[in-house]
Order: structure tokens, then C-alpha cells, then sequence
């Protein structure tokens, strides 16, 4: 869609007639505009003069962009009184106004100063900004008027969007009927008074009458509902709320970057998008509404949205379908109603997270109140449904609290959105059993099957187990000792699910043997590791660990489904990740347009979510020494699955790094104090994760960087362009049509970066990433990566030889050593 909006928008931009003959600097009461002149800004940026949209002969009085050759119309004076032919002109009278003339001298649109002028000019500024002043006026914005005050469907960097409450005047933005007439059309963009813009300013879109967008309010650092609005290097943007004025605006950190924001009627949304030279159009920065669950009040009151669930809308926790039929017909305007009718005062509050805050038409707000007190005025008010803070930034500051029902809320995703608080019937709190929630929730973060090693062991323990147990069985009169859980496959099972491990089956091989796909009678299809003869390892000293992990899973680990141990066969079977492997679509051209920026930093977060995992939540602390593309597999909806245990150890839950004789991994992935000195810890899994980010952000292979590059290895090369401000030469091309997500990208690359710095001690935790990952806060500089030049040359920024026992594929190398 928004690739289709901006090539609509070209199409008319280049059919836009625009008149260039001589150009002014300046227009004082003795100078004009006729159709044949043009007034240009200091530096050039923009230019003033009339022009006809589209294929309408009509002429109108506008400002473009100068510099871009595809003209970009971005304010209007005369929107709904077009000039018929070529013969309109443009005044300075005495009194400062700005008067718009017809071929009949008649008056098409003018200026109204509060004050008459003595001196007047008019210049039109490198803002795009056409300014009215005194002449003698050494304020630089001491203005008379400017065009600011009024926009068209275009904001540009330095507009405020809002109120200015001493005089009155409302700034907003409306969409153009249509190409060929700037005139004010049905969508409409600003912030309204009755939305409480003193105390909790929230800005909304509308198509006539009718809000069809809510931001949600602000919170001090962004809209509580644009989770697209984060911290980026190419602008910056705020929210000013106080007895004068409210607004919104936005200011670009590159000056040399053309940027704005267009109110768009053919497509409904507001998109902001950026000029780039080298293709020389317009791209798309980020658009809203941005998805189903941005349309207000889809869900109706106290309906969730989830934009991740199906159906999108779910009741919040307390709550039920009002109306079960219309909400089983995917029709939710009703919204949901209370299982339990309040109990007031007997009340307490439930805490909900990363939501859009609700509507504040009916709402209270107290900047000078802290959570406490907030939670205390909702409760002593029976007809109070909910509070949150105002501002989240620090401990969180202010009071806000809702009457009547709560509407249009969502989950936001990535982690952002804030807490609400929802009044709750006694009944309902002691359903939630906050203590009760919080253990089940800790109890399910620690089931799951962790290390393909250990498995391995349990498995071959097991068969252990059951060979000795008919002599259990017997000494103990014929009571059979308690079973264990991970299935046990025959051979005949697995020979006959894979065709005796044809070759057709065969799904790829890796330091551990070759992978078959399989599927058994049932109709579940498996994947078959068949490892190799020089994989095995002893397991007697791991018996009393594989009996606490024998169970533990995680949703972005592959799950062990069982395992067979029969003669010379030692086999683990897993469950079928249907889109096979992450190298298979980062590193093909192709197959990377697959995965667009949502779906990368998606793998990238369930990959870090599942380390800390393996380092932090399991009850052992798991290294994976082998953590790479090709070992990260994707199921049928994308998601990622770390695998291949086979190089993995457990750390005591003190143990902070350990030290090999002999270094096993895969090179490119290898934290070098690991290379050189063979110590490893989880801060070498870091590194590893650091490398991956960097390789699915830029679609390239770190392996293969430095032949491509003399030598130059991938993190060298992101180092420098960031260093350089050149960080979106990084991107992967498939990327360009996501630059709404410009700012997660970047700050990817930078996370990277941290992971992969020389020493490990600088490298943050995974738990530490998984929190940049998902917040708005500014993350340290790093310093230079541990790796400058290529590992298989002696430029490397380490010195030692390489191992002998080190792979110099990408195949992972699984010699055994002692633990």
C-alpha cells in the first residue's frame, strides 16, 4: 500500500506544471510574484510560485522543494479558490499583508496581520517557511505571519501541530481532495481541545466527523499508542503542553536530509518519508494508521487488541464478550462487559501492560500526584475505572484516571505501550491470585528441553535405566519403579519415517551428523539427527543434571520429541521446522525479500529471548558455543528455534567462564579470547549473537565478507560507516521498503556492535539486550569490535595460531573434550 501511495504520488508530483522564470530573494511592498517568477529561500532548499497539480489547468500559489527534480508541493495559499489561467500575482501591500490577485484584480486569498506594518518583507525561509516581518526587526523570529501557522496536507520539520491557547489558533493538516485539488479534503490530522491537550494531549485523525486514529496520549517520552515513534538518528520529535500552547513537532538531526509528513487522502494515512538521492524518489519512512488494530475503537470498550492474535480482538482479563454471537461473526463493536458486577468499595485494581492508554475524553488528570496517591483518588471514586501515570520517564510521575467505559485500547507490540490500572471486583482479584500468576509464570519459564548433548545422555541413561529395571522389577516382588518422559523411538519407527535416511530426505549435515526429514504413522512430520560415530560422549557424571533438564523447553528452542539408542544408532528426534534454516534466507537474495524488517526483528528478539534463557532462566546455565545461522531454525510462522546442542556446556550457577584445550565452534561466529586463549563464558555466546545481528540486518555472511572486501571483515565494515554516519549503507537492500522501521534497524546495528567488542567484559548480558531491544533508552558507545580483519589472515587484530582443532568452514567442529 504505501508503495502504491508513493508511486500515485509521483505520478502527480511529475504532472505537476510549475512556472520557473526569475527568482527573488525577498518582496518588499514595491516587489510582486506573477506566473513567471519565483521567490527562493537563502540556501535554495525551497521555492514560491504558482503551479498547476495534476492535469488541472488551474493555477494555485505554492512552495516545493527546489533541489529535487520531482516536484514536491508542500504548501498552499489559495487550497480552495483556484486562479483560472496564468495571470495571478502576488502582493506586499503597505500594511504587511500578502494579497493573491486574479487576471481581474480581484482578491483570491490574503493575509490578516493583528497589526499594521511600518516596514514590511516578505522571505521565504530554508524551512520552507514564507515569513512576514518588519525589515528592521533584528529578532530573527519576531514574525508578522508565516505559513507555518497555516498548514496544507504537509508537515515539515519546525511546523508545530496543535493549539496556541492565548489567540486561539488551531494548526492542523488535511489530506488534498485529490490529485489534481489541493483543496481541504475529508482526513484531517491534529491535536483537539476536547482531548484534554493542557493536561494529557493526545493528537487524533478524522475523516470528517468521524475519529477513525487515536495516537493515544502522551507520556513524556512518545504517544503511549505509536510504538513506530521511537528515538532515531534522523529527527527528533516532542510534545509541548502547557497554559499557552500544545503542539507537536518534529526537527531533523541531519540537516542535509529532506524529510516531511503528508496527510494523505487516497490512502488514509498519515506517512512521513524521506528523499532518497540515490533512487531519486520518495520512500516511505512510516506510515499510520499502521495496521488493523490502529482503527479507534475497533474492539470496542474494554476490548483488547492484539495484532499478533486471532481474532485481533480479545477481551481484557475480568471481562466477556457483550454480545457472544456478534463476537463469534468477527463483529466487536459491542465490545465485552464485567463476568463480575463491581463491588465498590470493595475494589482493587488488576495491572495490565504495554497497552495503548485508553480514549481520555472521560478522564482526570494531576500531574502533581505520584502512582500511590493516583490509586488512592481512583479508589475512593466508585465510578473511577482505571489510572497511570501522565509520565513514564524515570519511576513514572502523575496522575491520570478514567470515568465511564475504557475505549480503543491495544497491546502494543516490541515492548512498548504502558500499565493501566482496571478496577476489579473482589471476585475477579482473587481469580487473579497475583502471587498464585507470578509463580505459574515463573514455573512455565523453566520447562524445556535445553542441550542436545545431555539429552543424548538422558536418552542412553534411559535405555539404561530400563535394561536394569527388570531387575528392579524383580527384586522388588514385580513393582515397577516410576517411569520417565521423553519417548523412546525403535529403529524400525525412525527407518521406516525417513525411508531407511534416504537421501531424498536428507535436510542438510552439521557437526554432528547428517539431518533427515521423517514422518511417522500418525502423520507428524520429525526431523532425525543420526549421529556420527566420533559424537559420542560419556554420561555418567551428567546423570543427576539430565534428570532436571529432561524436561525443560522454551518456545524459540527446538523441541527434543525422544530419541532412539539401538547397536550402533544413537538418534535424537526433534520436531520439523517446515521454513528449514535462517541462512537460507538472510544470505540468498532472493529468498531474504521473504523477510521483511517485522520478521527480522522478530528472529533477532526470540533468538536473544531464548539465550537468556539458556544463560539465565533454566536451572542450569547452558553455553551454546555454536550459536550461527544455519543453527537457527524457523517454523511455519517465522519464528526462531535455536539449535544444535552438540557443542554446548552447563556452568555451575557461579561459574563465570571456562577454559578448553582444545577450541571447537565454527569460524566468524568465535569470540577471539576464545580463539586465542581458549576461554569461553557466556559472554562468548554474546559475541556469536552480536555477529548474527549484524548478518541479518545486512543480508551478507560474515564468512565470506573479507574476500569481498581486501580483507575487511563485516564488523569492521559496520564500525566504520556508523562511525562514519553511513549506517544505512548497511541495511540489506530487501530492506528499503521498511524504513518505517529505520530506528529499530539502526539501533540493531548498534546492539550488534556492543555484542561484539573485543573485550568480554564490555559485551553486555543478553538479559541487557533483550531490554535495549525493547526500550526507547540510549545505549552506550561501543567500542572497536574484537575482530578488525579477516580470522584466516595474519592481519587479525589477535595473535595466535589457529587452533588445529578449529573449523575453517561453516560447518561446526564437535570434538570431544573433558569437562
Amino acid at each position: 500500500m504505501a508503495h502504491l501511495t508513493f508511486m500515485l504520488m509521483i505520478l502527480f508530483l511529475v504532472f505537476c506544471t510549475v512556472s520557473y522564470a526569475v527568482e527573488l530573494g525577498t518582496i518588499t511592498p514595491s516587489q510582486s510574484i506573477s506566473d513567471g517568477t519565483t521567490l527562493v529561500s537563502g540556501q535554495g532548499r525551497f521555492e514560491l510560485g504558482f503551479f498547476s497539480p495534476g492535469s488541472s489547468k488551474n493555477r494555485y500559489l505554492g512552495i516545493w522543494y527546489k533541489n529535487i527534480p520531482v516536484p514536491t508541493v508542500v504548501w498552499v495559499a489559495n487550497r480552495c479558490n483556484p486562479i483560472n489561467g496564468s495571470s495571478g500575482l502576488l502582493t506586499l501591500n503597505n500594511t504587511g499583508n500578502l494579497v493573491l490577485l486574479d487576471k481581474n484584480k480581484s482578491v483570491v486569498w490574503s493575509t490578516s496581520l493583528l497589526k499594521q506594518a511600518k516596514k514590511p518583507k516578505v522571505e521565504l525561509l530554508d524551512s520552507g517557511n514564507i515569513v512576514v516581518r518588519e525589515e528592521d526587526d533584528t529578532n530573527s523570529e519576531n514574525y508578522l505571519w508565516q505559513s507555518f501557522d497555516y498548514p496544507s496536507d504537509t508537515l515539515l520539520p519546525g511546523m508545530k501541530l496543535g493549539w496556541d491557547l492565548r489567540t486561539g489558533l488551531k494548526r492542523f493538516v488535511s489530506s488534498w481532495k485529490n490529485w489534481d485539488d489541493p483543496c481541504s479534503g475529508d482526513f484531517t490530522w491534529g491535536i483537539e481541545i476536547d482531548k484534554k491537550p493542557h493536561e494529557f494531549p493526545e493528537s487524533v485523525m478524522r475523516k470528517g466527523s468521524v475519529e477513525f486514529f487515536r495516537s493515544g496520549p502522551w507520556n513524556g517520552l512518545t504517544y503511549s499508542g505509536a510504538a513506530s515513534l521511537r528515538p532515531n538518528p534522523l529527527f527528533n520529535y516532542s510534545v509541548t503542553s502547557n497554559d499557552d500552547e500544545v503542539f507537536y513537532t518534529y526537527n531533523l538531526l541531519n540537516k542535509s536530509v529532506n524529510s516531511r509528513i503528508v496527510m494523505n487522502g487516497t490512502t488514509s494515512t498519515w506517512d512521513r518519508s524521506i528523499w532518497i538521492e540515490s533512487d531519486q524518489s520518495w520512500k516511505s519512512y512510516f506510515s499510520i494508521p499502521a495496521d488493523r488494530c490502529d482503527s479507534y475503537g475497533l474492539c470496542g470498550a474494554y476490548g483488547n487488541c492484539i495484532i499478533s492474535s486471532s481474532p485481533i480482538c480479545q477481551c481484557l482479563k475480568g471481562f466477556k464478550p457483550k454480545s457472544q454471537e456478534q463476537w463469534s461473526s468477527m463483529d466487536w463493536s459491542q465490545g465485552c462487559q464485567r463476568n463480575n458486577p463491581l463491588n465498590c468499595p470493595k475494589d482493587g485494581f488488576i495491572k495490565f501492560s504495554g497497552l495503548k492508554l485508553p480514549d481520555t475524553t472521560n478522564s482526570w488528570v494531576n500531574k502533581y500526584m505520584n502512582l500511590k496517591e493516583c490509586r488512592a483518588k481512583c479508589l475512593s471514586n466508585c465510578s473511577c475505572m482505571a489510572y497511570s501515570n501522565t509520565d513514564i520517564r524515570g519511576q513514572g510521575s502523575g496522575c491520570a484516571i478514567w470515568f465511564d467505559h475504557l475505549m480503543d485500547i491495544r497491546q502494543i507490540p516490541g515492548g512498548g505501550g504502558q500499565d493501566l490500572y482496571i478496577r476489579m471486583p473482589d471476585s475477579e482479584l482473587g481469580k487473579d491470585g497475583g502471587k498464585v500468576k507470578k509463580a505459574v509464570v515463573i514455573v512455565a519459564a523453566v520447562i524445556g528441553s535445553v542441550s542436545v548433548m545431555l539429552l543424548l545422555g538422558y536418552c542412553i541413561y534411559r535405555r539404561r535405566y530400563i535394561e536394569d529395571r527388570t531387575e528392579t522389577i524383580t527384586q522388588n516382588g514385580g513393582q515397577e519403579e516410576e517411569d520417565l518422559e521423553l519417548p523412546l523411538f525403535s529403529l524400525s519407527t525412525i527407518n521406516t519415517a525417513t525411508g531407511y535416511f534416504s537421501v531424498n530426505n536428507k535436510l542438510g549435515e552439521g557437526g554432528f551428523g547428517p539431518v533427515y526429514r521423517g514422518k511417522l504413522e500418525d502423520g507428524q512430520e520429525i526431523a532425525v539427527k543420526r549421529l556420527s560415530m566420533s559424537s559420542g560422549q560419556g554420561v555418567n557424571e551428567f546423570k543427576n543434571e539430565v534428570k532436571l533438564i529432561a524436561k525443560l523447553q522454551h518456545r524459540n528452542l527446538v523441541k527434543l520429541l525422544g530419541c532412539c539408542i539401538q547397536g550402533e544408532e544413537n538418534l535424537l528426534v526433534y520436531e520439523y521446522m517446515p521454513n528449514r534454516s535462517l541462512d537460507s534466507f538472510i544470505y540468498d537474495q532472493k529468498q531474504g525479500k521473504i523477510l521483511d524488517w517485522l520478521r527480522r526483528f522478530q528472529i533477532i528478539s526470540g533468538i536473544a529471548r531464548g539465550l537468556v534463557y539458556l544463560h539465565q532462566d533454566s536451572r542450569l546455565r547452558i553455553i551454546h558455543r555454536d550459536l550461527k545461522a544455519s543453527n537457527v531454525l524457523l517454523d511455519n510462522e517465522m519464528n526462531p528455534k535455536i539449535s544444535d546442542f552438540g557443542l554446548a556446556r552447563i556452568f555451575g550457577r557461579d561459574q563465570i567462564e571456562e577454559r578448553t584445550s582444545r577450541v571447537i565452534g565454527t569460524y566468524g561466529y568465535m569470540a577471539p579470547e576464545y580463539i586465542s586463549d581458549g576461554l569461553f563464558s557466556i559472554k562468548s555466546d554474546v559475541f556469536s549473537f552480536g555477529i548474527l545481528v549484524l548478518e541479518i540486518v545486512s543480508g551478507k555472511k560474515n564468512r565470506g565478507f573479507p574476500q569481498e572486501n581486501h580483507g575487511l571483515t563485516l564488523t569492521k565494515h559496520a564500525w566504520t560507516l556508523v562511525k562514519e554516519g553511513r549506517s544505512l549503507e548497511f541495511l540489506d537492500k530487501c530492506l528499503i521498503s521498511s524504513y518505517d522501521n529505520l530506528d529499530e534497524m539502526l539501533r540493531c546495528i548498534h546492539i550488534g556492535l556492543l555484542c561484539v567488542q573485543q573485550s568480554p567484559m564490555d559485551r553486555p548480558s543478553m538479559p541487557s539486550v533483550v531490554l535495549m531491544l525493547g526500550s526507547q533508552s540510549e545505549l552506550p558507545e561501543p567500542k572497536p569490535p574484537g575482530y578488525f580483519m579477516d580470522m584466516d589472515t595474519t592481519k587479525a587484530d589477535y595473535s595466535s595460531t589457529k587452533p588445529d582443532s578449529s573449523s575453517t568452514n561453516n560447518m561446526s567442529m564437535s570434538l570431544i573434550e573433558p569437562r
